[in-house]
């Protein structure tokens, strides 16, 4: 017999209670959040067929995808790794609304690989996708609402990165080179080479100017200064330019609507480069090197189910950032705002009026735990929350009133 029936898959983990409600309770009010500004909620399915869940998402996604055969069809199926083609599906070929189209969700996704170490391979992946608009206001929106939902969740010091994947899309189309050369410029630029984005385009008899403008690319990250800069070393590819003067209006509309949030432009970013089609943006926490939300235009996507639409869209996973604010100590067990909800003891009898008194409270937002007689023994061993009791019912007097406690659980 096995001896570790109890382990999980490496990147599989379970919440424990007090954590489970807080994720449930943040959720809720990201929902709520995205109804207020006037999104609607879609739930796609977890499973679907290969070829509809990985169309337009490029070969990043497919590596992270689950596969299973339908017992029905035959036919594969994959479990989602990412909720964003789905809802573009839905906006495509189910909605089908003409103009502006604002959808949101939250939901479990399943991965083949954790993005990094310590990561989950089951996010709960929230987000909202904006579809219709072309334009920077969109992008803009996208961005703040992104600002807004990590800041509802304690997230108030995170740092915003803008780039825009249609500068360095530009500038191969410019060198004409091939699939494999623009592969290894691709790769050179995630690693911030400069050297060897030289030796790739050199070899390629490239013209001089277009190289220099790749390989100054690296150095293009900063704030808003970087973008004046920016301009004179683009000169030579006017496509690139339009791309930077894109970049340029999304990031004062975002310095106008979020003030406070400091903003770095890094022309070397691309994320989801075979994905995205113009802005890309991401949230840093402080101390931590991952995204704790991203997301971009990706404009292309809708042709695949039939209907070409402007898209931009955000999602982030609430598991990561409950573990961002746990390493940080700022988790609280009850509620995220510390507001300590009421845990009353009361017996397990029949009385009516007990039950008349158990429901009043229960519906004035306490937590009411009728224990069984072997717990009543020990108020500490009541319920598996870390909160404590703070009162319990008696019968004094032919009444059921409440009595205060002061009982702590033990460390």
């Amino acid at each position: 017999m096995r001896s570790d029936r109890w382990l999980l898959p490496e990147g599989m983990e379970e919440i424990p209670p007090a954590q489970a409600w807080w994720i449930e309770q943040k959720r809720a009010e990201l929902l709520g959040l995205f109804q207020s500004w006037g999104y609607d909620l879609v739930m796609p399915p977890m499973l679907e067929y290969l070829e509809s869940l990985l169309t337009g998402s490029g070969q990043d996604l497919a590596l992270q995808t689950f596969t299973v055969t339908d017992q029905y069809t035959g036919r594969l199926m994959g479990v989602r790794a990412d909720m964003t083609p789905q809802v573009a599906r839905i906006d495509a070929h189910f909605l089908r609304s003409e103009g502006a189209t604002r959808l949101c969700y939250a939901g479990p996704v399943i991965r083949t690989r954790v993005k990094a170490a310590g990561g989950s391979r089951e996010p709960l992946q929230f987000g909202a996708e904006l579809f219709g608009e072309p334009g920077p206001d969109s992008d803009c929106e996208i961005v703040r609402l992104m600002v807004e939902s990590a800041a509802l969740t304690g997230l108030n010091d995170a740092q915003l990165d803008l780039g825009h994947v249609g500068i360095f899309r530009a500038l191969v189309a410019a060198i004409q080179v091939d699939s494999e050369t623009e592969a290894g410029i691709y790769d050179a630029l995630i690693r911030k080479s400069a050297s060897d984005i030289e030796q790739a385009t050199s070899e390629a008899g490239i013209d001089r100017a277009l190289r220099s403008a790749l390989c100054r690319l690296v150095d293009l990250s900063g704030d808003s200064e970087i973008l004046e800069e920016a301009k004179g070393v683009l000169s030579c590819c006017p496509e690139a330019l339009v791309s930077l003067d894109n970049l340029t209006q999304v990031g004062n509309l975002c310095r106008r609507f979020c003030p406070d949030i400091q903003i770095n432009f890094d022309l070397a970013e691309l994320r989801g480069y075979r994905y995205h089609t113009g802005v890309v943006f991401a949230l840093y926490a402080p101390g931590h090197g991952q995204a704790v939300a991203q997301g971009g235009r990706y404009d292309d996507i809708g042709r695949e189910f039939g209907r070409r639409r402007p898209a931009t869209g955000f999602s982030a996973d609430l598991r990561e950032i409950m573990r961002i604010r746990r390493a940080r100590g700022a988790f609280s067990e009850a509620t995220d705002s510390g507001e300590q909800i009421a845990r009353i003891l009361a017996p397990f009898d029949p009385d009516p009026a007990l039950a008349e008194k158990v429901k009043e409270l229960r519906l004035g937002g306490a937590v009411v735990v009728q224990a069984f007689a072997s717990e009543l023994a020990d108020a500490n061993t009541v319920g598996s929350s870390a909160d404590a009791l703070s009162a319990k019912l008696e019968k004094i007097d032919d009444r059921w009133q409440l009595v205060s406690l002061q009982i702590e659980r033990e460390s």
